[in-house]
């Protein structure tokens, strides 16, 4: 494997968001908490490719209380609304959910959620992590946006290269297409279109070393699958039809978060300077009946098996935060 390449096949607190402008905020919580160490690795791909690059939490449980005021007076009766409830802190929940999640000294995890029904969000941890082959999404959306400007479809060899570097996380297909869209110039430009602003693109031949975090992997999601996006319906048809078609072996992730038909990719990537793990997992996952995006972004992890388990323990602390009864 060459070094630094991404892999390749085989707290602060915030309030309810409005659905369909959700601004995403988010809070740097690193090192170990008094629940446990809170972190989590991502993982690039197996040796050979290129990178350029659980314990479930506990039931969670909030008290809220309405109250209503009334008052009589002389004169005219007056009536007043009831009290709003208090609205839960959404980051703060996701905070307990994800120190519940048993992780290495060393590690960190940054973790973004969605409820796609409700609009709402939280995010717990704000650093920026290295994305290994998530930043495969990102270049397919930003091949996209260039032949949506240009007025016409994907090629025959675009689509071929597309469909090995979602499926397969093949590495090379993922140099072609990184080229094709000007590399890290090309990338900023169409992450400035899609909204992403705090990633910035790999040197060189370097993709899998695109620096990202959490809540701009969540506002990529929301341009793949939600309504109002950058991309067009084709566009975004397309990127739903490979994340939701993983080769056999890396369908692990936010994937263990939801039921089957989870849509996704997934990063792997040891690094060379120290052998600690990357572990990267973004997606579209669906528990009775409700969908929630992910994205999990992680390093520091001793192994790419800790490094899974703790992004998938990650994942469903998440989703738990919105799918409490």
């Amino acid at each position: 494997m060459f070094p630094h390449r991404a892999g390749g096949r085989g707290d602060r607190p915030s309030r309810r968001r409005p659905v369909a402008h959700a601004a995403v905020a988010s809070v740097v919580l690193l090192g170990t908490m008094a629940a446990g160490a809170v972190y989590v690795t991502a993982q690039a791909h197996d040796s050979g490719e290129l990178v350029s690059s659980s314990a479930a939490p506990g039931a969670l449980e909030a008290a809220v209380e309405s109250a209503t005021a009334g008052t009589s007076a002389p004169g005219p009766a007056r009536t007043s609304a009831p009290a709003p409830a208090p609205t839960a802190d959404l980051d703060a929940l996701l905070a307990r959910a994800v120190a519940a999640v048993p992780v290495e000294t060393g590690a960190r995890v940054s973790v973004a959620v969605l409820d796609t029904e409700s609009g709402e969000s939280a995010v717990y941890g704000d650093g920026a992590f290295a994305t290994a082959s998530i930043v495969k999404v990102d270049i397919l959306a930003a091949l996209l946006v260039r032949a949506q400007d240009a007025g016409r479809g994907l090629t025959a060899q675009e689509r071929a290269y597309a469909a090995a570097m979602i499926r397969d996380s093949d590495n090379a297909s993922a140099t072609a297409l990184w080229k094709a869209i000007g590399r890290a110039e090309g990338l900023a430009e169409a992450n400035e279109r899609l909204g992403l602003h705090g990633t910035e693109g790999g040197d060189g031949p370097l993709w899998g070393l695109t620096r990202t975090t959490a809540a701009d992997q969540l506002v990529l999601l929301r341009q793949v699958f939600g309504d109002e996006s950058a991309l067009d319906e084709g566009s975004r048809a397309c990127l739903r039809g490979l994340m939701g078609d993983i080769a056999a072996g890396q369908d692990w992730g936010v994937s263990a978060a939801g039921e089957a038909g989870s849509a996704l990719k997934n990063g792997w990537l040891p690094r060379s300077a120290t052998g600690l793990w990357v572990i990267n997992s973004v997606g579209r996952v669906s528990v009775d009946g409700r969908e929630y995006l992910v994205a999990v972004l992680s390093d520091g992890n001793s192994t790419k098996e800790k490094g899974i388990s703790l992004v998938e323990g990650a994942a469903r602390a998440a989703v738990s935060v919105f799918a409490r009864a």
